[in-house]
């Protein structure tokens, strides 16, 4: 009699596929597995059916409507190579829960908050002696540059050049490695905290940059928990459509400053976003505009220049 096949063995065959075309699929894989683990433990067999993914991607009465409709976009995919397999799996209709995807309004910080939390930040208490001066670092190089938490968590000593003011990320998302430089005032924090890190003897040999206890990587959950709580302590409320800020929002932050100064400079912006776009590290230009919100600042600049248009009944240069 031949052996059936688990549908947890099916995935991690086809996680292994797209991963060696160059997917890291590092979060859909965990949405993935749930679903074959699901799969296997009501003892499902053959054919995968539209009627058994709708079930596992809507079980649950917590989940928010647009994140079913992104369970069910991770296992279309899925049934979509099974489906060229065995030739009889179904693949759900796209337009099943409707779309997974779509912004949703970040939380853009004004520069009173940016002090507020740099502040705070500061007086953490100092489980150990660098925290405090840890997270200031941190939370002010992702405002300054707009890099991924995962990017400046990522650094090591050997990345961050504190002479020319020039950090190396390596290869990260779209796997692209790219130079960003920092401002003067940023580089001159980022000098002091090194010195004050490398007193330490175990912190001055280690591998990664930023150091949380006793010199060991600072973990993202620890991070994300320790700014929540800043964020808790100060009263913050989102802006946007998310109920809280989040880290990423600083990356969000940084792309409408940028944008801003611009515009106030007098810079073509046209062509200027292009070389933003190669700076936050996006694959293509599009991306970039992702991040792009239509602050107050922003809407005043974008009124005056239509009324300047329409008075002059010309476009400007």
């Amino acid at each position: 009699m031949k052996r059936q096949i688990t549908m947890v063995a099916r995935a991690r065959a086809y996680l292994a596929h797209r991963r060696s075309l160059g997917f890291e699929l590092e979060a859909c894989g965990y949405v993935l597995m749930e679903f074959a683990r699901f799969a296997d433990r009501i003892g499902h067999r053959g054919p995968l059916t539209t009627a058994m993914m709708l079930r596992w991607a809507t079980q649950s009465a917590q989940h928010s409507p647009r994140y079913r409709a992104q369970r069910l976009s991770i296992v279309r995919r899925f049934a979509q190579y099974v489906a060229a397999r065995d030739g009889q799996s179904e693949v759900p209709d796209t337009r099943l829960l409707g779309s997974g995807y779509g912004r949703q309004q970040p939380h853009i910080y004004t520069d009173k908050q940016l002090r507020q939390l740099i502040s705070a930040t500061a007086k953490l208490t100092p489980t150990y002696p660098l925290r405090p001066q840890t997270y200031a670092t941190l939370f002010g190089l992702l405002a300054s540059t707009g890099l991924r938490i995962s990017e400046a968590l990522g650094l090591q000593q050997a990345d961050v050049d504190l002479e020319a003011g020039i950090l190396r990320i390596r290869q990260t998302k779209f796997h692209k490695s790219r130079l960003v430089p920092m401002h003067p005032t940023v580089t001159r924090v980022m000098r002091h905290y090194a010195a004050c890190r490398d007193r330490d003897p175990a912190n001055r040999s280690g591998l990664f940059f930023f150091v949380g206890w006793h010199g060991r990587l600072l973990p993202y959950s620890t991070v994300r928990n320790t700014f929540r709580r800043l964020c808790r302590k100060l009263r913050w409320h989102s802006n946007g459509v998310l109920p809280r800020p989040r880290i990423h929002d600083l990356r969000h932050g940084f792309a409408c400053r940028r944008l801003l100064q611009w515009y106030r400079d007098g810079v073509d912006v046209d062509h200027a976003i292009a070389s933003l776009s190669t700076y936050l590290g996006h694959g293509k230009v599009t991306d970039t505009y992702w991040y792009l919100s239509g602050t107050g600042e922003l809407l005043a600049i974008a009124g005056d220049r239509f009324e300047r248009f329409a008075r002059s009944g010309r476009s400007e240069p």
